[in-house]
Formats: C-alpha cells, structure tokens, sequence
C-alpha cells in the first residue's frame, strides 16, 4: 500500500529556513520522479520543484534560488529545503510521487507570517 507522509511544517518567521521531508512506503521509490506542490487559500495547486529518478530538478521561478529539493533513496524519503521564506510561500505543501500514476500526501502547513 503507497504512502507518502510528510513532516516538518509548521509557523515561521520571514526570513528563516525550514526543511519538509516526505517518506514514502509501498513503492519501488527510486524509480519515481518526486515532487513538491503547494496550494494557497483561494489558489490552485502549483508545482514547487521535482527531481526525476536520475537527480534532475526542476523549480518555479518564484522559489529558484531558496528551494532545493533532494532525494535520499536508501531513506525512501525526499526533502524540501526552503530558505528565505516570504509570506508568499504560505499554503499546504503536498509530497508527490509520479511513474505511470501519481500519487499524493495528505499535506503539511508552512504559514510564513511575522
């Protein structure tokens, strides 16, 4: 049974880091391209990076250069790390894994406020 269960959200001040981890079970998690989506009150869903099974990452614009995303296979677990947050990155963030289907977390919180 797939599972993908995220961590590490939560209330920051602008300005300061944070790391989410989502660890996946009941999967063959190399082969998977992983992903890091948000959503805001009133938004739609947007991606915020992904990393193919071989490494290669992938940003929006608005986080390149604060985002990086990484993956630990031997953890079955990928990461977020998010530097510099502004108010404009508060939403629920949501792990994704996609080979043929994709597949969903429940999401964490990252409310960035002062």
């Amino acid at each position: 049974q797939l599972q993908l269960v995220e961590s590490g959200g939560g209330l920051v001040q602008p300005g300061v880091s944070l790391r989410l981890s989502c660890a996946a079970s009941g999967i063959i998690f190399s082969r998977y391209t992983l992903g890091w989506y948000r959503q805001a009150p009133g938004k739609q869903r947007e991606l915020v990076a992904n990393i193919a099974s071989g490494g290669r990452t992938n940003y929006a614009d608005s986080v390149k250069g604060r985002f990086t995303i990484s993956r630990n296979n031997a953890k079955n677990t990928v990461y977020l790390q998010m530097q510099d947050l502004k108010p404009g990155d508060t939403a629920v963030y949501y792990c994704s894994a996609f080979c043929n289907n994709i597949y969903w977390g429940e999401g964490t919180q990252v409310t960035v406020a002062s």
